[in-house]
């Protein structure tokens, strides 16, 4: 059962939007609204060096293994060996773990906002027992829906991403442009440089956080085999989804920042506060609970996105002899339940960190910051790979392509992709001034410690698999240099590699990606 093919095909449009509610977080907005019109450059900037590399490679990856299974753990092993694709899947899953939390939280701002009295809503999203019952309560609730199936997770996914995170973009731009055609006074200079000053490192410190914005886009191709000719129809969803998402980022960054004065903005509840003070003028401060529900649905729509995305990446992988058999564990319609389970475990522990650090803000920071390292590390696997497959599988068939013949394209674009990855990776140690985040030494701490054992733990899980964790009905595809390795082999040896996928899966338990490389094909 827990092999049975997945019957529901997602449309050019529901993927579109599965990334778009995936990627585009309107919580991020206040953290770009304090550099005024310069937030526009660093936009464009990460869209240019991240965003569009990004969409590019993940689209020829993803159409060109496009009948194999196991995402960026297929694309990253394909060029450098099954240990690094498990590093790179892995990094994959426990940044979105690590992640929850932070988007939880301006849910539960958002929640908070329900009440028609400003001073006490405030109050409400400021409380730190408050902010942890409701993250905790509404990741379960995504837990559960995805526990349900891909059908579930594509419906609500489709649903909140229009209602919680397109439409209230939306709105906020256009109450945003009434505000000025009607005389309304902005807080926002557009006089000012649209490049900003880079002679104050500060002013790149914060900015790297704008990559994560932009993070995910890639995550689509779990889901490459669930669409109708992914070939085409995968690349169609990706640049539609990138679209969306820079506009929303531009012109809602601007929004937020005519309506509230710099030095007011806050990173988890400006954005509530920011509708709140347009529908005041307006005079419509009844609609205020109704964008906090809709916002708090377009968080829940999110996070369900990536727990059904990454979570099953990795079971597949650890069907495949990756993960011991605890986690390949599955329900009845064959979705992922232990890991969900010990993914919820992680979410609620970390969760309970909210009573240690010196306020919601600076907790919000930190593992945003976390997830920025943990993740960078996977892009730059991603875009390095992408470059290093153009050579090691020069003959193989890519639906899509970037350039149409030679390798200089994709040069530019997955280096582009890299050297941003790789700068953001160095400024996202640093502690942003603009922004209170308690005791440098907490800072230091969790960046430095917690992306050394993130790393360290998938070397120690791959060295220690073993034959047994092997699913017997697992059909977890050879990667290329197996397939190339069975017309070398003699026909017994043949014979019996492919009656046992253990014995073909598993040799990997060696711990040399030369033995890798060597396995052959099940």
């Amino acid at each position: 059962m827990a092999n049975m093919k997945q019957a529901v095909k997602l449309g050019v449009f529901t993927l579109a939007i599965m990334n778009v509610t995936a990627v585009v977080s309107l919580r991020g907005l206040p953290a770009e609204a304090v550099y005024g019109l310069s937030s526009a450059f660093y936009y464009l900037f990460a869209a240019i060096v991240f965003l569009i590399p990004t969409s590019l490679v993940a689209a020829e990856l993803a159409a060109m293994f496009q009948d194999k299974q196991g995402g960026v753990f297929r694309w990253v092993g394909e060029a450098y060996g099954k240990r690094t694709g498990f590093l790179a899947i892995w990094l994959q899953w426990i940044e979105s773990t690590i992640w929850y939390p932070t988007v939880l939280t301006f849910g539960a701002v958002s929640i908070a906002f329900i009440g028609m009295n400003d001073k006490s809503d405030m109050a409400v999203a400021s409380n730190k027992y408050y902010t942890l019952a409701v993250v905790l309560i509404i990741y379960w609730l995504a837990t559960f829906i995805s526990l349900k199936g891909l059908g579930w997770v594509g419906k609500v996914a489709k649903v909140g991403g229009l209602v919680g995170t397109i439409i209230p973009a939306a709105l906020l731009i256009i109450l945003a442009a009434f505000y000025l055609m009607n005389g309304g006074q902005s807080n926002m200079s557009f006089d000012g440089n649209f490049i900003p000053d880079f002679t104050n490192f500060n002013n790149l410190v914060l900015a790297s956080g704008i990559f994560l914005f932009y993070a995910g886009m890639e995550m689509g191709g779990i889901h490459v085999k669930d669409m109708e000719n992914p070939s085409k129809n995968y690349p169609k969803a990706i640049f539609i989804g990138a679209l969306i998402t820079v506009i929303i980022f531009v012109l809602g960054t601007f929004s937020l920042g005519i309506i509230i004065p710099e030095k007011d903005i806050n990173l988890t509840q400006s954005l509530l506060v920011g509708f709140d003070n347009y529908f005041k003028y307006i005079h419509a401060s009844w609609l205020s609970p109704i964008i906090a529900i809709a916002l708090a649905f377009g968080v829940l729509a999110g996070v369900l996105t990536w727990v059904a995305g990454p979570s099953k990446g990795i079971y597949t992988v650890g069907k495949a002899g990756y993960l011991p058999p605890f986690f390949q564990k599955a329900n009845k319609i064959g979705v992922q339940k232990n890991i969900l389970y010990i993914q919820g475990a992680a979410v609620t522990v970390l969760s309970l960190l909210f009573v240690v650090m010196p306020s919601v803000q600076s907790f919000y920071q930190i593992l945003s910051q976390l997830t920025v390292v943990l993740y960078l590390i996977m892009y730059m696997l991603m875009f390095s790979g992408a470059i290093v497959l153009r050579y090691r599988m020069k003959k193989e068939g890519r639906p899509f392509r970037i350039g149409k013949k030679n390798n200089g394209l994709m040069w530019i674009v997955g280096g582009l992709g890299f050297l941003g990855s790789l700068l953001a990776f160095v400024l996202s140690f640093i502690p942003p001034s603009q922004i209170s985040t308690g005791s440098n030494t907490v800072w230091y701490a969790v960046l430095f410690i917690g992306t050394l054992v993130v790393v360290i733990i998938p070397f120690i899980i791959y060295a220690a698999k073993k034959p047994s964790w092997v699913d017997p009905n697992t059909e977890f595809e050879p990667f290329h240099w197996e397939e190339q390795a069975v017309p070398t082999a003699t026909p017994k040896v043949a014979a019996t590699a492919t009656t046992s996928t253990a014995s073909a899966t598993t040799t990997t338990a060696t711990t040399t990606e030369a033995d890798d490389k060597n396995t052959p094909k099940p």
